[in-house]
Parts: C-alpha cells; sequence; structure tokens
C-alpha cells in the first residue's frame, strides 16, 4: 500500500490509520508528487485538505477546508478514515484511535472541556463505538482515586529479568530463553543487585517516595528460588519502602512456578503475583510455543494460595491461533471459578519480530470478528462476576483494533499497572530492556534514560549503564533550579 504525503507532516497518524484497515500490507510512505501507484491513499494539504483513495476498482477523492494543524491533522484522517470504512466494509470499534492511551486521552477531554464535551468528540469526532467508551468512561472512573495517591515526589520501581523457559510465538519482547543463556543469568542477577543499590542510593539523596515495585520480564520466576530472594532482598534492604503500597512479580509461566519460589516470594514481602496461563486449550498452547499444560497453571494457582496469596492475576490472551469463541469462553469460564483477585484480557498483537509474524501468519476479518466477540463475552462474563475494568490499553497491530483491559475486584487494583500506563509519576527502571521515564510534576514532560536492551550487553558493559543512572539526579536538580 503506497501513502502519499504532500505538503504536511502528518504521515505518522496517517500511517497507523492505514494499517487498521491493512494490518497485514507494508505501507510505503513517500513524500515525493509524481505518478501515483495504485493501491494508494493520497493526502495532500493546499489551499484546502485533499485526500484520494484509489484501491484495486474503487477510487474516491474528498476535500475539506482548512483549519489549525491539529484539526487539519484530525480531519485528513477523517476523510481517509471514511473512506477505507466505505472501501473495506469494516469500522473499527475505536473509530480513528490509533495511540496506546485512549482513557488517558478521554481524561484529558474530559478535565478541559466537561464529560460531555469529551463524550461528543470521542463519538462525533474520533467515530468511536458507544461499546468502547463506555468502557473507557468506567475505566477512567475506576482509575481516578488510584491517580490521586500520587504525589509530586512519587516514583514507581520496575526490575527487568529479560528470562523465560523459551519464547512465546507472539512474543516481541527482548529476553533470552534459559536454554541458550543460562550462562548469563548469574552475572546478571549479580549487576542487576548492584545496580538497584545505586538506583535506591539516588532516590534517598532526591527525597523520592517509593509507592509501588514491580518486577517483570521475561519471566521473573525463571531465576531459582534464591536468586529471586537475593534480587527481592536488595530491594527491601536498600530502598525506603515505609510508603510502599504494592510490590508484584509476575510469576508469569505456571512451568516455573514452585514452592520454594513461592515461599521466597512472601518472605520478601512480595503480596502481589501474575500467574499467565494465556488458555487453558492445551493444543493452543502448543500452537503459540508455551511448554506448559493448563493442569499446570490450575496446581500453580492452588499452590500460590496455599502459600498464602490472596492477590493473584492471570492474564488471558484473545484471538489467539487455533483459539475459537467457545474454547476462550470455556477458559474464561474455568479461571473465574477460581476467582483470582485480577483478570487480565489481552489481545492478540501482531509484532513484527514475533514468530508469528516472521512465518507469515496474517489478520484475516473473521479473526477480527472472532476476537471481537471473545471481548465482549469476557466484558460480560467479568461484570457479572463483580470485575472492574481498572486500566486499559492499546497496542499496534491488535488483532480488530481492539484492546488489553485489566479487570479487578473492588480494591485489588495493580497501582503500578495504572501509574505506568498513565505516565502519573517516575518509574525508575532497572535491568536489560528496562526504561527509565522521568516525570516533570503537573505536566506531561518525560525525559527516557534506556537501559540496554540484551543481557549480554547489559553485562558487558554495565559501568557505562550506570553511568547513565547519575541523569535521573541531574533532571531532579534541574527541576528545582527551575523558574
Amino acid at each position: 500500500m503506497n501513502l502519499y504525503i504532500l505538503n504536511h507532516s502528518f504521515h505518522y497518524e496517517l500511517e497507523n490509520l492505514t494499517r487498521l484497515f491493512y494490518p497485514n500490507e507494508k505501507i510505503n510512505v513517500i513524500k515525493e508528487n509524481g505518478a501515483f501507484e495504485k493501491p494508494y491513499i493520497k493526502t495532500e494539504l493546499t489551499d484546502k485538505l485533499y485526500a484520494e483513495v484509489s484501491i484495486g476498482d474503487y477510487y474516491k477523492r474528498a476535500e475539506a477546508p482548512l483549519s489549525d494543524d491539529e484539526e487539519n491533522e484530525r480531519m485528513l484522517c477523517e476523510l481517509v478514515y471514511k473512506m477505507l470504512c466505505e472501501k473495506t466494509s469494516v469500522t473499527p470499534p475505536w473509530g480513528m484511535i490509533t495511540g496506546v492511551r485512549p482513557v488517558k486521552l478521554y481524561r484529558t477531554l474530559k478535565n478541559e472541556t466537561g464529560e460531555a464535551e469529551a463524550d461528543r468528540f470521542y463519538k462525533n469526532k474520533l467515530f468511536v463505538s458507544g461499546e468502547k467508551l463506555k468502557l473507557a468512561k468506567l475505566t477512567e472512573k475506576t482509575e481516578k482515586k488510584i491517580l490521586d495517591l500520587s504525589r509530586d515526589d512519587s516514583f514507581s520501581l520496575y526490575i527487568a529479568i529479560p528470562f523465560c523457559p523459551s519464547r512465546c510465538k507472539y512474543c516481541s519482547f527482548v529476553q533470552s530463553s534459559v536454554e541458550r543463556s543460562k550462562h548469563l543469568v548469574e552475572p546478571y542477577v549479580e549487576l542487576l543487585k548492584r545496580e538497584l543499590e545505586y538506583t535506591a542510593e539516588i532516590a534517598s539523596k532526591l527525597n523520592l517516595r517509593l509507592e509501588t515495585v514491580y518486577m517483570g520480564g521475561g519471566t521473573p520466576t525463571t531465576l531459582s528460588a534464591g536468586q529471586m530472594s537475593s534480587v527481592l532482598k536488595t530491594v527491601n534492604d536498600c530502598f525506603d519502602m515505609s510508603a510502599c503500597r504494592e510490590f508484584t512479580v509476575e510469576a508469569g509461566r505456571p512451568d516455573t512456578v514452585t514452592r520454594e519460589k513461592l515461599i521466597s516470594l512472601k518472605e520478601n514481602n512480595v503480596g502481589r503475583i501474575s500467574i499467565n496461563p494465556q488458555t487453558l486449550n492445551d493444543e493452543v498452547l502448543k500452537i503459540i510455543g508455551r511448554k506448559h499444560t493448563a493442569a499446570q497453571t490450575l496446581e500453580a494457582y492452588e499452590l500460590a494460595r496455599e502459600v498464602g496469596f490472596n492477590c493473584i492475576n492471570t492474564d488471558l490472551i484473545a484471538g489467539l491461533p487455533g483459539d475459537t469463541v467457545e474454547s476462550f469462553k470455556a477458559t474464561l469460564d474455568r479461571i473465574c471459578d477460581l476467582s483470582p483477585e485480577c483478570v487480565t484480557v489481552h489481545t492478540l498483537s501482531m509484532k513484527r519480530s514475533s514468530t508469528l509474524t516472521q512465518d507469515g501468519t496474517q489478520i484475516n476479518k473473521d479473526d477480527s470478528v472472532n476476537t471481537a466477540l471473545m471481548l465482549s463475552y469476557a466484558e460480560k462474563k467479568l461484570k457479572s462476576e463483580q470485575y472492574i475494568p481498572y486500566y486499559l490499553y492499546r497496542q499496534s497491530r491488535m488483532v480488530g483494533n481492539l484492546e488489553n483491559t485489566g479487570w479487578s475486584k473492588k480494591g485489588y487494583e495493580s497501582l503500578y499497572n495504572i501509574y505506568v500506563m498513565d505516565e502519573t509519576h517516575t518509574i525508575l527502571g532497572c535491568g536489560a530492556g528496562a526504561v527509565s521515564k522521568l516525570k516533570k510534576p503537573r505536566s506531561n514532560y518525560l525525559k527516557r534514560i534506556f537501559n540496554f536492551k540484551y543481557p549480554y550487553e547489559y553485562i558487558e558493559r554495565y559501568d557505562e549503564q550506570l553511568k547513565r543512572k547519575d541523569e535521573i539526579t541531574s533532571f531532579y536538580e534541574g527541576l528545582n533550579t527551575t523558574p
């Protein structure tokens, strides 16, 4: 698909919009005028806004008057959006929204213009369906009381464990299978502890207040009980935990969960864990490369309850290859029988670097329809079980242009998930692939500090890595000198 961008700079949003309708195609962004090669979408800003779509036998041209830059961008997208809806007979449930944070956008509009005007903008200007608008509004309402807990001096700590037993076929995260990189685990753990100690020193000197800790990955429980305990002990010993409201560890893969590891988590003050089956269909688990069974998920869950965990999240994915609507329903029903405190329902995202995409798997219309039915059932079922949506986000190349939603029983919402998705306050990241996001209070400004992605790179260039942490001090000192 050729996307012509003439005399304007709105290529990013138009490219993402085009991908909503053509998720499997390469989109070539062309900024030079000339011969237009079909299939194409042409957008132009001159004395008016012009959009033209020529795909197969379909051809249409539309125009609109000029306005300010923000409205010009939205209007060009609207012209293209309406033609692509007509051409493909597809109406995306989130309308023209392509961004990650639709709830944050809604909250911003609501604060600026009021709820009624925000609703109108979502429905009439962004073409969001009534169903998704209702979900966004309900999620925003749940988030507010948690966002209000954050202060100007608040921060959260993210700890990356970039190792997994194997790589799932849908995954694009930087991680290493333990089979291939076992020799890196021990040196990685030792250096990670040093980074945590140094980060704690910085946070202390800056008088920052730790609100939440989240250890993710990868799969943190790939580590041995001893290795995991040593990392968690470093956190508890080095950081001021007196104000910490939540301590989460992803025990994501059921085949990595043991009684010894769970006891180690409890002994180190971890209160919230995730046990993530993705599906309870063994055939689908094989297709996506998960080296565990549904039975192992149930065993791991019961073991966590025996050890004393009273806040457990389970992740599911709608739209997995080989799954059906009925199979997804059966999985969700069984999960609800377990009564976890949180259930996160993801939509499959076809990332470029995932094995599924590399193997040529494509999204078709039936996939989108079936996945929408799965999410619709999930919303109905979880609401009936007294779960509430507490955070929501979207990713690129999601099947059906849908969403990921975290559902929780009242009082068990994950604070970290809300804070990181809303970009509420500073997140200090430690470990390979972690990103520190430094938030200027009462503004939208974020400064990002990137850690090296790969474990071997993190180890080999560790001294250079540690020096980057000094940017945290510079950032906060700069805030104090700003007039």
